[in-house]
């Protein structure tokens, strides 16, 4: 039938159906946005912080978690700081060059500011959280939303 037709004929059906469901979905959301927050490295905070879990509508533009945009406007997804790839997947060694062929300006761990014309960047390990979490929690999530979706039909329908 296509999504938009079945959820047409499911709310005709059973009225409040839809409703249940987008709750349900947006309570899965945050609750993995609170597991992830849990398990990503906390050196200062400020990426942990950054994980939300939202609708998709209320981000437009902005790429959730490792997916993308969905057309249900009832989606929901976990957004994080743009850092979160390179977290999740740690980075390869590489060399750091300055724009343009001009020189790098940055502040050493000593506080002093350092003009050069590259820098050798180490590279960083990965620190999987976000995917082993969803993983971990994806079976649940799915049956969170499909007993909503059951209440709703049962309380629709009387029982």
């Amino acid at each position: 039938l296509g999504r938009e037709a079945l959820t047409r004929n499911l709310e005709r059906i059973t009225p409040g159906v839809t409703e249940a469901a987008a709750k349900a979905k947006l309570e899965v959301a945050q609750e993995a946005a609170n597991r992830i927050r849990a398990a990503v490295p906390k050196k200062t905070g400020e990426f942990a912080a950054s994980i939300v879990g939202e609708r998709q509508a209320d981000n437009p533009g902005k790429l959730p978690v490792g997916g993308k945009q969905s057309k249900d406007p009832d989606a929901t997804a976990v957004y994080a700081d743009y850092r979160w790839r390179w977290i999740e997947f740690g980075t390869a060694p590489h060399l750091i060059k300055g724009k343009n062929g001009g020189n790098l300006v940055f502040r050493a761990t000593n506080g002093a500011l350092v003009e050069t014309r590259s820098v050798n960047h180490p590279g960083s390990r990965a620190h999987p959280a976000i995917f082993p979490t969803w993983k971990a929690y994806r079976k649940a999530a799915k049956a969170k939303i499909s007993r909503a979706i059951g209440q709703a039909v049962k309380k629709s329908l009387g029982k």
